[in-house]
């Protein structure tokens, strides 16, 4: 009897190399927690990733908790792949978190559980009526400061990541954290990391005396990954991932899944 395989729909990211790591791409419809430490290109990364959909014709959205939109726009523009007409067209669409918290109403410190809901309403909301299917949140950390418990952290993410993928749409999670090395969380609060499908970590390390970004992928749920580092660069046409073989480094070529 001849076994049938059956293969995961893809969100494939078109950044150089990640796709490669993944065997395709984000598994369609997942959460993932992308983790880096100050510097390390994580907002390049999530605005790549929407730039990417945004050429095939996909609606992405980007909710800046960490600074204001026009600030983010300038920033990004100094890069050659991203193209401001992708926003001025709505294929790209940026949210200043603050703005969504004054248009609910939560101009306060903290948030309750009825504010939680409010605000996982009004993302929801809005990632149905544009039609999102790709949609970057940088960063959770921020946001989650304002969240009262881990308990209701974990519920917020919980239900969010939920919903989103129940529209279809595959999100990246930014998260500060203030080390990368194997034994430190990756992330800022101790539960992101169990809600999300997959965890992509970011980082620098030090080669003959040369301190490298690196990025990781450390967790995919649905699907079989490398777990080996690479070493992330910066450049005009986006970022661009290589393994760290050619640095004297040994690449772990084990497949890990999940």
């Amino acid at each position: 009897m001849q076994s049938s395989s059956y293969t995961r729909d893809r969100c494939v990211t078109g950044v150089h190399g990640l796709d490669e790591i993944l065997r395709g791409g984000i598994p369609y419809g997942s959460t993932v927690l992308a983790a880096g430490t100050c510097g390390s290109g994580k907002t390049t990364l999530g605005m790549e990733f929407l730039v990417r959909g945004a050429a095939t014709g996909e609606a992405c959205a980007h909710f800046t908790a960490t600074e204001p939109s026009v600030k983010l726009l300038e920033n990004i523009r100094q890069f050659p792949f991203f193209d401001m007409g992708m926003v001025d067209s709505g294929l790209i669409n940026v949210f200043d978190m603050d703005v969504l918290y004054s248009w609910l109403g939560l101009e306060k410190a903290s948030f309750d559980l009825e504010d939680v809901h409010a605000l996982i309403k009004a993302i929801t909301d809005i990632v149905n009526t544009i039609g999102v299917t790709r949609l970057v949140i940088d960063s959770v950390t921020t946001l989650c400061y304002k969240i009262k418990s881990e308990q209701l952290i974990r519920d917020f993410l919980f239900t969010l990541g939920k919903k989103l993928a129940t529209l279809g749409c595959t999100t990246i999670l930014i998260s500060e954290i203030t080390s990368a090395t194997e034994n430190a969380h990756w992330s800022s609060f101790g539960v992101e990391e169990a809600i999300c499908d997959g965890i992509i970590v970011m980082g620098d390390v030090e080669r003959m005396g040369h301190l490298l970004r690196f990025l990781q992928v450390v967790k995919m749920r649905g699907t079989a990954h490398s777990r080996a580092k690479n070493t992330l660069e910066l450049t005009p046409l986006g970022v661009m991932l290589t393994p760290m073989l050619k640095w004297g480094s040994t690449v772990d070529n084990k497949q890990g899944w999940g």
